[in-house]
């Protein structure tokens, strides 16, 4: 079957010209590929990490340690079987300032101190 771009395709949900390296909250979402459960499974209605589960929530509090402007909270993040659910705060407002990301939505290097180099990393 030749493939078709168009059903695939996604329009940005994000809002234009806002800067997301600027100090606040962002509520992330990330899942993975095809939805795979791979973090662990639900037990008697509670989620039971396996050892990748418990390698994802380390990883996501660790990124608090090695960026001072972002502040992450125990009561705001979650991992479910296939996806995890989160809320990065950037506080650090005069460092945003110094990262400042492109109000125009154009492609290059990733702007250091945004979400997407956050996520990625």
């Amino acid at each position: 079957m030749k493939y078709d771009p168009t059903p695939h395709h996604r329009r940005s949900i994000r809002l234009k010209g806002h800067n997301d390296s600027q100090a606040g909250a962002y509520f992330v979402t990330i899942v993975t590929q095809d939805r795979a459960c791979l973090f662990g499974r639900i037990v008697d209605g509670e989620m039971r990490l396996n050892a990748y589960g418990k390698i994802v929530r380390a990883e996501w509090f660790k990124t608090a340690q090695v960026r001072p402007y972002v502040v992450l909270h125990e009561d705001e993040f979650v991992v479910m079987p296939n996806h995890i659910h989160g809320i990065i705060w950037i506080v650090d407002d005069v460092g945003a300032r110094r990262r400042r990301a492109p109000t125009v939505e154009q492609f290059g290097k990733p702007v250091p101190g945004s979400i997407p180099t956050i996520i990625r990393a």
